[in-house]
């Protein structure tokens, strides 16, 4: 078997994208955004030459890769302060970096190095370079290598930058807090403690219901408004309608379609499109506009629901509400099912690109729409499906509930120094950890945040439910630098 976690996949073949296009960001990116993502100065880009294979000495030998990093030391109290480590997920690293203002601002109140790492596989860090994503050069992509190319890059950075008696914690956000977490669990030794913000651990280990995430991106609308669900419903059930009677032109005209849908695989196609746009949404339902996996407006929940109660027609409201997500500049024309979303068997999304390939290869969910206790279309996913595509497409059989046996699930009681952090509007936040486990395994909800919102830089729109948690991550997270100095695992030398 090639990997040792995910094997959720789908047919992916835009790497033309990925090259004549950048679209090397988060797996959620959209086309025609046109944001920038030019690095802050006070982040030096560098590489790292990384072990290719950390457990089989006979795969490739010694040979190395280029992992990309970043790095800041504008704020560090150089020898002695903490370091910050960003354990980077599927994705661009500036993207994240770009994003996560809350530890820069952190390490100027305590004096850290930050450093944010790239994750094999995407971003600039291929392994292999444009074949990474053939078999069986892709075997390489998997949590565990993952998690000990950030244990030897923080190993080595030390001893290089004279910090070898420097705490470290790690920060993540989503699957990023997901490694967090691993890092504690698995390099205790190394890794002082973990922030991981919106990190679905227990779902993602299979240790959840199938129904559970578009049920918690239907109450998102339906907690601003239950008649924007009812909306919602109603122009799905008229689009599933004219498809029944193949009515395909009307379809073409309401939805813009830059070509007439002619079978049920493109109105599948069509219903995904449709759903993705909900979840990003519900997501990214931050009260500023952002410029993260694509561009949003200030509450896009809120400005949906109106775009959807406003309009004189559900299907061409429908249409104006996904275009929120895939045409916020405006410019585009019409819409093209095949290159604006790509349907994947992760179902909240694989994105566009070389990073689609490797979320598509990577994660393990199971996630399904069933129209009753959620607003979309009857869309099944189930564990046979997954291994069918994954066999076919990457030759490689799930292994159900390795990330459960692998990482704990969700018996955590016994580690310490992690921080569970989720917002009630995010509809990952019942697939974490939402109470506390000990005086050392803290949970903290925000009751007005979404996806990760404690790790973007304070905002004169935030809510005090956000200020109050990131007060309580700052205060924790210096006790834990404090016990790490006063308590070192090593003696150092008088």
């Amino acid at each position: 078997n090639m990997t040792n976690w995910g094997f959720i996949c789908v047919v992916v073949l835009l790497s033309r994208y990925s090259e004549t296009q950048g679209l090397t960001h988060s797996r959620f990116q959209v086309k025609n955004h046109g944001y920038s993502t030019d690095p802050k100065p006070q982040f030096k880009e560098k590489y790292f030459p990384q072990i290719m294979d950390h457990f089989n000495f006979n795969s490739m030998g010694n040979g190395t890769y280029e992992q990309r990093y970043l790095i800041t030391d504008e704020y560090w109290k150089k020898g002695s302060g903490p370091i910050f480590f960003y354990t980077g997920n599927e994705g661009d690293i500036w993207e994240f970096a770009l994003n996560s203002g809350f530890i820069t601002e952190l390490a100027a109140q305590q004096r850290a190095l930050v450093i944010f790492a790239e994750h094999r596989y995407y971003g600039k860090s291929l392994p292999f370079g444009q074949d990474s994503f053939n078999i069986p050069e892709v075997g390489l992509l998997t949590v565990e290598q993952a998690l000990a190319d950030y244990a030897i890059m923080i190993t080595e950075l030390k001893q290089q930058l004279g910090a070898s008696a420097c705490p470290v914690i790690v920060f993540g956000g989503s699957y990023g807090g997901m490694l967090s977490v691993y890092m504690r669990l698995r390099y205790p030794n190394i890794v002082a403690g973990a922030l991981a913000a919106s990190a679905p651990i227990l779902s993602t280990a299979g240790m959840g219901e199938s129904k559970q995430f578009f049920q918690d991106v239907t109450s998102d609308f339906e907690n601003y408004a239950p008649e924007c669900r009812d909306a919602v419903r109603g122009a799905f059930q008229r689009l599933q309608d004219l498809a029944q009677i193949e009515d395909y032109g009307r379809i073409q005209s309401a939805f813009s379609l830059c070509k007439t849908p002619s079978s049920y695989k493109d109105i599948h196609q069509l219903n995904g499109l449709l759903r993705n746009a909900f979840t990003l949404m519900a997501m990214l339902d931050y009260p500023y506009s952002t410029h993260f996996m694509g561009s949003m407006p200030a509450n896009p929940v809120k400005v949906a629901c109106d775009t959807m109660l406003g309009g004189a027609d559900l299907l061409h409201a429908l249409k104006d509400t996904a275009g929120i997500v895939y045409n916020s500049t405006g410019d585009l024309t019409c819409f093209d099912l095949y290159t604006l979303y790509v349907e994947c068997a992760d179902p909240t999304g694989c994105g566009l690109g070389f990073n689609s390939l490797a979320w598509d290869y990577q994660i393990e969910m199971c996630y399904e729409s069933n129209n009753v206790s959620d607003m979309f279309p009857l869309m099944p996913f189930t564990e046979k499906q997954r291994e069918q595509y994954c066999s076919k497409r990457w030759g490689v059989i799930p292994r159900p509930g390795w990330l459960k046996t692998q990482f704990w699930g969700d018996a955590l009681s016994t580690a310490s120094n992690i921080i569970f952090s989720n917002g009630d509007l995010d509809p990952w936040a019942n697939g974490g950890v939402r109470k506390s486990l000990s005086s050392s395994l803290i949970a903290i909800n925000i009751s007005e945040g979404a996806h990760h919102l404690d790790l973007r830089e304070a905002n004169d729109a935030d809510p005090a439910s956000v200020i109050k948690a990131r007060k309580m991550e700052s205060d924790t997270i210096a006790q834990w630098v404090k016990m790490e100095r006063k308590y070192p695992l090593w003696p150092t030398s008088a």
